[in-house]
């Protein structure tokens, strides 16, 4: 009862809070907020009304009209139909973000393997194998890119043999053929009953997963290992070959022969998709594969050891052991190589790849004109791009981020 009176006294002799508009802290707070956003919202209507302005002063249309106009030239190398004349400068934007997204997944794919290759020979033992990784990564992250694309296309590429010298690359079967025109490759054709291959390796990829998860969920209990790797082949490879013989083999190739001067049939990469291939993978293999030299460093000792005392061979203390330790540090900066594989591929310019840049910032503008509207929409092409990989990769980085080290 005493302790209640205590606390009424207390309270009444607590001075009462007066409020104040100019030094409240949530106020303020607030109202900066709202002049930060009413500066950069004026700013962006001064900005485009002051353009829009100079453009009617000058008689030049604005808008994305020209989306719709026919587009009069030819695009070379593309993964749709398009007819000149016929097409439409959208279908210019489509074929250009086809051709740099190709080429970039490809060189993502292909640096991501090779750097995380070439990262573990850094730090191997054999003297030999860690000096020409190092030889490797130095020469090509200190060589600038666009050096390095135009050496490439010039050097090599556009210095092959000729179409009637062409090297077979299938040793003898004629379906991957590379020549100074580009490399050509037969393309399958598949007949109805293709479906049922294609069923019986989406079973055994499903089944595969389960059996992985399965076994890394016992290995976590008991420490047992299971061998899974023959049981993951059958089910991935014996499995819809199985299939595939059984239902006849229902697909076809179409390979490409020679018929005067070119080949017809088949698919074909021109050079320049080669060459900016070629180069984006190893300069950003190079940046790759110091991450992961980094991040593998990044691991305490004393994993490896523990891992090697208990009987683990060095392959498995390497993929079961370090490398997922390794992964916190390794993804950051993975995640700016993959977006910098997409920007970089712009550069593609110097050498003629109908990328984005050449087709549609180039080609089309020198065309209709529109320079604000064809540069913005590339730009927003690249960020939409780069802010995708980035909101995928951090998913992945929470994911593999330790709680404590």
């Amino acid at each position: 009862m005493g302790d209640i009176t205590d606390q009424k006294k207390s309270a009444r002799a607590r001075p009462k809070e007066e409020f104040n508009f100019f030094q409240d802290q949530r106020v303020r707070s607030a109202f900066y907020q709202a002049l930060t956003i009413g500066l950069v919202g004026w700013f962006l209507w001064y900005l485009g009304n002051n353009t829009a302005n100079n453009l009617a002063a000058r008689g030049m249309e604005t808008g994305f009209g020209f989306f719709n106009t026919t587009a009069g030239f030819d695009t070379g190398f593309k993964l749709i139909e398009y007819v000149p004349g016929v097409g439409t400068y959208r279908d210019i934007f489509i074929i250009g973000a086809l051709n740099t997204l190709l080429v970039s997944f490809f060189a993502i794919v292909a640096s991501t393997i090779l750097g995380f290759f070439v990262g573990i020979l850094r730090l191997s033992s054999n003297w030999l194998v860690a000096r020409v990784a190092l030889a490797f990564v130095e020469v090509f992250r200190n060589t600038p890119l666009l050096i390095q694309i135009v050496f490439w296309f010039i050097g090599i590429f556009s210095l092959l043999p000729v179409i009637r010298n062409t090297i077979d690359l299938s040793f003898g079967a004629e379906t991957l053929l590379l020549n100074n025109r580009g490399l050509y490759f037969a393309t399958p054709h598949a007949d109805s009953l293709f479906w049922l291959t294609l069923l019986a390796l989406g079973i055994g990829v499903t089944a595969s997963i389960f059996i992985r998860h399965r076994a890394k969920k016992r290995q976590e209990k008991s420490g047992e290992q299971t061998a899974i790797l023959f049981p993951i082949l059958g089910l991935v490879i014996v499995l819809p070959l199985v299939v595939f013989v059984v239902t006849g083999m229902p697909l076809n190739w179409d390979v490409p022969v020679l018929q005067g001067f070119n080949f017809v049939g088949g698919a074909s990469l021109p050079p320049a998709f080669l060459a900016l291939f070629v180069a984006l993978t190893i300069y950003h293999a190079a940046q790759i594969a110091e991450a992961v030299r980094a991040g593998i460093l990044s691991v305490n000792r004393g994993q490896t050891d523990a891992a090697m005392a208990i009987g683990l061979k060095p392959g498995k203390v390497t993929s079961l052991v370090v490398i997922p330790q390794a992964m916190p540090a390794i993804v950051p900066p993975m995640i700016s190589n993959w977006m910098d594989t997409v920007k970089n591929s712009s550069l593609a310019v110097a050498i003629g790849y109908n990328d984005i840049v050449s087709l549609f910032m180039q080609t089309s503008l020198n065309q209709v004109g529109h320079a604000i509207e064809i540069v913005a929409l590339t730009m927003a092409f690249y960020m939409t791009i780069s802010l995708i990989i980035s909101g995928i990769l951090n998913v992945y980085n929470k994911r593999v981020q330790l709680v404590e080290r």
